[in-house]
């Protein structure tokens, strides 16, 4: 597999009027790779995306999709299914229209049948766009950005409005496309969708890139957390242990460490030696939104 970047962002800007959506935003994207956008609402990422997908022009900075510019559309949009958070398809047509629509405005070739099934709308074939519920549209969006199998896909929100049986078929779908060497950009608000696929992360706040990387390196940025509440009476663990310790809005006993294992081994030899039951105990590593949230307090 070639190692030139399917996407490279440098140094991009993006303004309207004063506003700055994107300020000096730096990426690239690897073939073959997920890689997940992450932000709250207004961090620049849905700007990021436009302008990655053509549909929007940088204010300064360079973009390039496959080595193109993507508004070079006659080279860059026959490798590149796009979904976006509503495609806004005529309500007037078919779920078939929609979809044969989609080739003909792509470039890209495909069985309409085939497609259909992926997605589970083959029952739904005939049915208008303005009769289907807003799982199916979503599944519809979600059959035009694979229409052809691209290989680059945008996933902006794939399974925002689907139920659980639904999300689990979009990413069975998304990583036989992976098989296949397809490369993702994903951006969700579920981030344990984000923590469970993505091969690097890169998190926006406010228009930049705040922090970039895998799971394991963005998480082991921060803390593991040990939980639990101490019976009354019990001895208190501050003056016995030698691990910082302290008290949250619900009483529990809070002990942040990096050094998981050993501390919570510490912390089990003290309740034994003083018969201390350690109420409620939880023991884990740091999350993708513990990071989420130490980036946006």
């Amino acid at each position: 597999m070639s190692t030139t970047p399917v996407i490279e962002v440098d140094r991009l800007n993006l303004t309207y009027g004063d506003f700055h959506a994107v300020r000096d935003l730096s990426f690239e994207v690897r073939p073959g790779e997920l890689y997940a956008l992450l932000g709250t609402n207004g961090a620049g990422k849905t700007s990021t995306l436009e302008v990655i997908e053509g549909h929007r022009r940088s204010t300064s900075g360079t973009v390039r999709v496959f080595g193109h510019r993507p508004d070079d559309r006659q080279t860059v949009r026959p490798r590149m299914g796009v979904m976006l958070q509503e495609s806004g398809f005529s309500p007037d047509l078919t779920v078939r229209e929609s979809v044969g629509l989609i080739g003909r405005l792509t470039a890209r070739t495909d069985d309409v049948d085939r497609v259909l099934d992926l997605v589970d709308l083959t029952g739904r074939a005939r049915r208008k766009v303005s009769q289907l519920s807003g799982g199916e549209k979503r599944r519809l969006d979600f059959a035009t950005a694979v229409y052809g199998t691209p290989e680059l896909i945008v996933l902006d929100e794939p399974t925002t409005g689907l139920d659980i049986q639904s999300r689990d078929a979009v990413w069975a779908t998304v990583d036989r496309l992976r098989e296949n060497g397809a490369t993702i950009v994903l951006t969700t608000h579920y981030l344990e969708e984000a923590q469970q696929r993505a091969d690097r992360i890169g998190l926006m706040h406010h228009g930049t890139l705040h922090r970039e990387g895998t799971v394991a390196e963005l998480t082991r940025t921060l803390p593991a957390v040990i939980r639990f509440t101490l019976p009354a009476p019990a001895p208190a663990p501050a003056p016995a242990l030698p691990l910082p310790a302290a008290v949250d809005m619900d009483g529990k006993v809070v002990v942040e460490t990096f050094a998981l294992q050993n501390d919570l081994h510490i912390l089990l030899r003290w309740a034994q030696d003083h018969a201390v039951e350690l109420q409620g105990l939880e023991a884990g590593p740091t999350r993708l939104d513990d990071v989420f949230r130490a980036i946006n307090n």
